[in-house]
């Protein structure tokens, strides 16, 4: 970890994924906007609250568009560019697609934050960028009251590849890549009370692309996809739920955690943003008796640069888990099954 003059993570009032707003405050503001209809190219827009747009062109490609930024989780820059940056592009992956370029989102205290601090940051995303094949070919900053830092992201995708978090069907096996409780971890880290082996496994997730998403949506046997974020796991499995009008049943004792997430969640190490996820639920949650405050807030943890939520043929689960596993992802897991009934997440355990 670089050493800084004060704590970055200090000049902000959140951070990481955990910055989202709420998933109910989200619906508010965007009820009555008008849906995107009259325009016959786009393909993927905000009816389903999907990763990212999608625009067809000529012929079978199509453009995939996206943004994400937030505040630091961390306190050296370099590690806060490069967590950004992997969320900010894991979008395009989880639609199936590949990135193509990226341009910048900056917004720095000015006078509070270092030019040797903004640099490092942007360093660190553009590092990621080029492990993924892409440039950081322009953006745009302004003074602001908290850092920010973030990507929007251009990709492509053959229409036919096109993966959305609403094709889920009856009878899919769900698999999850990454490990759960990065906002466990991040809880934990700014009241100084992580690990340096903990913060490492929370490094070494957050800035894992998610490239493995563009390879899965090849497969025929693989229908829906969605990254698993800032409204936790709960969270996006109802969106798919909802989205693919089918009922999601998660095995809690098959989720991959990581390796202190149990630990650290009993000692009540839980992010401001897990409780508002779980207040935006409502009713599309049913949890099975007994089932404890630590053991939901492992499912209602919002994931900075989280992995993929898969949903595919159960024929081919355990054959695309060793797939996922041999491509870099040891912590990929068959966690539950799509079912015909009311769109709700049911937890078994």
């Amino acid at each position: 970890m670089t050493d800084t003059p004060f704590r970055l993570t200090s000049l902000a009032h959140g951070g990481g994924c955990g910055c989202k707003l709420a998933p109910s405050v989200l619906q508010e503001l965007l009820a009555g906007q008008p849906l995107a209809k009259p325009f016959e190219r786009l393909l993927v827009g905000t009816e389903t609250g999907d990763d990212a747009a999608v625009w067809e062109l000529e012929g079978d490609t199509c453009i995939i568009a996206t943004t994400d930024f937030f505040m630091p989780v961390v306190d050296d820059p370099d590690h806060f560019g490069r967590i950004a940056a992997t969320n900010a592009i894991s979008d395009v992956y989880a639609m199936g697609g590949t990135p193509m370029m990226a341009l910048a989102i900056l917004g720095m205290p000015l006078g509070k934050v270092e030019t040797s601090m903004v640099r490092a940051i942007l360093q660190g995303g553009a590092a990621v960028c080029a492990e993924a094949g892409i440039p950081v070919a322009g953006g745009h900053s302004i003074d602001s009251v908290e850092p920010i830092y973030g990507l929007a992201v251009i990709g492509t995708v053959k229409k036919g590849h096109i993966r959305r978090n609403a094709d889920a069907k009856p009878g899919d096996a769900l698999i999850l890549t990454k490990a759960l409780g990065v906002g466990i971890y991040s809880a934990a880290f700014k009241k100084e009370a992580l690990s340096p082996d903990a913060y490492d496994e929370m490094i070494a997730s957050t800035t894992l692309l998610n490239k493995v998403g563009a390879t899965l949506a090849k497969e025929p046997d693989v229908h829906a996809v969605t990254d698993v974020t800032g409204f936790g796991l709960l969270g996006h499995a109802l969106e798919v739920a909802r989205g693919s009008g089918a009922a999601i049943e998660v095995d809690a004792a098959r989720l991959p955690l990581l390796s202190h997430a149990e630990a650290l969640v009993r000692q009540g190490f839980v992010t401001g943003a897990s409780l508002r996820n779980w207040a935006s639920y409502g009713e599309g949650i049913r949890l099975p008796e007994g089932f404890a405050d630590w053991q939901k807030h492992l499912l209602t943890d919002p994931q900075t640069s989280g992995g993929l939520l898969v949903s595919c043929a159960p024929e081919a689960a355990d054959r695309l888990v060793e797939h996922i596993v041999a491509a870099g992802y040891p912590a990929a897991r068959r966690i539950g099954r799509v079912r015909e009934g009311e769109p709700v997440v049911e937890v078994k355990i």
